[in-house]
């Protein structure tokens, strides 16, 4: 096939003894988010390519792809000078421009001609043939050439990849995922350096709406779109934030609600084998987030707990949810159990011995066991199953 796409690793070729790992892993993850495309994949240790009829899906696709860094729908054709010189002046007529430049790159060193040498070849030949100029600085339209062992291939246009790394290099992290805009975005960027996720969810009927769980679930689909591993563990946890409003001052029960959810979500991620627990925290953005309520309320657990947004302001964290499409469902008006009894006058520097004077007043480990023992988890995260109810 003439027509094929290519794609480059980036960051992946940095990993020397084990480039072999994280190359079978992409190519893996290629293959299960092109399920549905009819294609041939071959790779090696610096270039990937993919053969396949329908260019423009396959290619739109790819860019949900972490681990690439770029991807170029290139021609590949026999190594020798006729047949380069043909194929360059054949792409170079199809496209509008004033000024352009040629960029061989030889892998394959049997091949007599130098880099530059080919690079005045095809040059000459492109002017002689075309109403344009040469500009190695800046041009209009860069032809790359690259001489490989395989064959020669030519391409004019890269599209950037997303980059990072392949999803669950890095083992597998459980994500707190709420309704609003910076857990989904910590997901994604969780994804982005190799973490496989898992969701958690607690939901508190009839004080959270269906609405509010499927506003989550559609979260959940719009970022598997960057897996295609996600499942969501919906935890049903009225019980549990009932009996803290019941038994806990009113300024303590964000702190106490969250020291809850940061337990089950140690229990979960230890039973589905994750790493790490991963929420959408960021300093200082609510009561619950200043460093002092943070060390309060992780001190429940000694399981490592990451926070990708910790260091962003809104703005920078409102600019990637709208880049992942998350901005607009994360707005819809659904609260989640964090909102809908917010205290007027949350503390902000939490006491941990008045925390667990007040966690002595209920049972909250029998409440936490039969949340768990009653989670629900949601696998199927098909598009037309959840938005139509939001």
């Amino acid at each position: 096939m003439d027509n094929l796409i290519l794609i480059k690793y980036g960051e992946l070729t940095t990993k020397k003894a084990n480039r072999n790992a994280f190359t079978k892993l992409l190519s893996n993850n290629i293959k299960k988010i092109l399920k549905d495309e009819e294609i041939e994949l071959k790779y090696d240790r610096v270039r990937m390519y993919i053969e396949c009829n329908n260019l423009s899906s396959v290619v739109e696709k790819l860019t949900h792809v972490f681990g690439i860094h770029g991807i170029v729908i290139c021609h590949k054709v026999n190594t020798n000078i006729e047949d380069i010189k043909a194929k360059v002046l054949e792409l170079l007529n199809k496209e509008n421009f004033n000024t352009f430049k040629i960029n061989t790159k030889r892998a394959d060193k049997s091949f007599n001609v130098h880099s530059m040498e080919l690079n005045n070849i095809l040059g000459g030949h492109v002017l002689k043939n075309i109403n344009c100029k040469v500009d190695v600085h800046n041009p209009d339209i860069t032809v790359t050439v690259e001489i490989r062992i395989e064959g020669t291939f030519i391409y004019t246009n890269e599209i950037k990849g997303l980059g990072g790394y392949p999803v669950g290099i890095q083992g597998k992290g459980m994500l707190m995922l709420s309704g609003g805009i910076d857990s989904p975005v910590a997901g994604y960027l969780s994804l982005k350096r190799g973490v496989d996720l898992e969701c958690l969810y607690f939901e508190s009927p009839p004080h959270t709406s269906i609405e509010a769980k499927n506003k989550v679930i559609e979260l959940a689909r719009i970022i598997n779109e960057y897996s295609g591993n996600i499942k969501v563990n919906v935890i049903p946890f009225t019980k549990i934030q009932e009996a803290i409003y019941k038994n806990v001052p009113d300024s303590y029960v964000i702190t106490i609600m969250r020291r809850m959810m940061y337990r089950i979500a140690e229990n979960l991620a230890l039973k589905h084998n994750c790493k790490v627990i991963i929420n959408g925290e960021s300093i200082g953005q609510v009561a619950s987030q200043t460093l002092t309520s943070i060390g309060v309320i992780n001190s429940v657990t000694n399981f490592p707990v990451i926070r990708p947004v910790a260091c962003m302001d809104k703005l920078e964290i409102i600019e990637i949810s709208k880049k992942i499409k998350t901005y607009e469902t994360s707005i819809l008006p659904y609260e989640d159990c964090c909102t809908i009894f917010l205290p007027t006058h949350p503390v902000i520097n939490p006491d941990i011995n008045k925390c667990l004077l007040y966690e002595m007043s209920f049972d909250y480990e029998e409440l936490i066991d039969e949340a768990i023992n009653n989670v629900e988890v949601i696998t199927n995260l098909k598009k037309e199953d959840f938005s139509d109810l939001l």
